[in-house]
């Protein structure tokens, strides 16, 4: 993998899986910005504190971002844990309004990158209305949607996970015909990140434990980070559209 020259943006960089993305990214030789509402305990090329569960707060980041950009790395979020309206603004409105500011400042050839979830595998049984909120134009004409769609505080993690992997299928070719932008989903299993505690919250402690013997451990954040690293890579330049499950396994289960 080689990112040497490339400009990188990676929100969620606090912590986690946008840590470990930007450590490896300035491995491989890239300048990385990092994004996120808390301060970067990293060095990087530049650093952006946003409030990215706004349209102001994400066109404020953008204004301060360079004019070209190689790739894009979404990968703050929030967990079910949290008010399910700042759920569907961080986790779904957001991350698309910031992906459609950024994309004309990414050049033939860049890559835009989203952290789904296994929890988002479900999302076959609600396609159609998935599609139906992928097609409505805008943040505030989605929130409107979604307003007219509630979508229940228990299940709202597992809907907007599901909703960003239609999303980037449906939206990606349309983007990569007409600018050269790839855009792909990773889906991580549970992960050793400050909110996985917040997972077993959400989940309860039944379904953690009737899923326990599906996997040897949870993941660790660099081993996610090792694979959105390379979509953005030169390496994955026929790679787009895709939602890859980095999960050990995990998903296979199911079947």
């Amino acid at each position: 993998m080689n990112l040497h020259g490339k400009t990188i943006v990676v929100t969620g960089v606090s912590s986690g899986i946008g840590a470990e993305v930007a450590r490896l990214a300035r491995f491989e030789g890239a300048q990385v910005i990092g994004v996120d509402r808390n301060d970067a305990s990293i060095s990087m090329a530049g650093f952006v504190k946003a409030d990215l569960s706004t349209v102001a707060g994400i066109d404020a980041a953008v204004a301060q971002l360079p004019a070209q950009i190689d790739a894009l790395c979404n990968i703050a979020g929030v967990p079910g844990t949290a008010d399910g309206e700042l759920v569907a603004r961080v986790n779904y409105l957001g991350l698309r309004h910031l992906s459609e500011q950024v994309l004309p400042r990414i050049p033939r050839g860049g890559s835009i990158v989203n952290v789904a979830s296994i929890l988002g595998a479900e999302w076959p049984l609600r396609l159609d209305v998935h599609k139906a909120l992928a097609a409505v134009q805008g943040f505030d004409a989605g929130a409107k949607w979604l307003e007219k769609n509630p979508v229940p505080q228990e299940t709202c993690y597992q809907y907007f996970k599901e909703a960003l992997i239609v999303w980037n299928t449906v939206q990606s070719q349309e983007w990569f015909l007409k600018t050269g932008v790839r855009m792909n989903c990773v889906a991580p299993g549970p992960v050793f990140t400050p909110i996985l505690g917040d997972f077993v919250t959400m989940l309860g402690a039944d379904r953690v434990q009737a899923d326990a013997h599906r996997m040897a451990r949870p993941a660790f954040p660099d081993e996610v980070a090792a694979v959105i690293a390379w979509l953005c890579s030169d390496g994955a330049r026929w790679v787009s559209g895709v939602n890859i499950p980095v999960d050990g396994g995990l998903a296979s289960t199911y079947l």
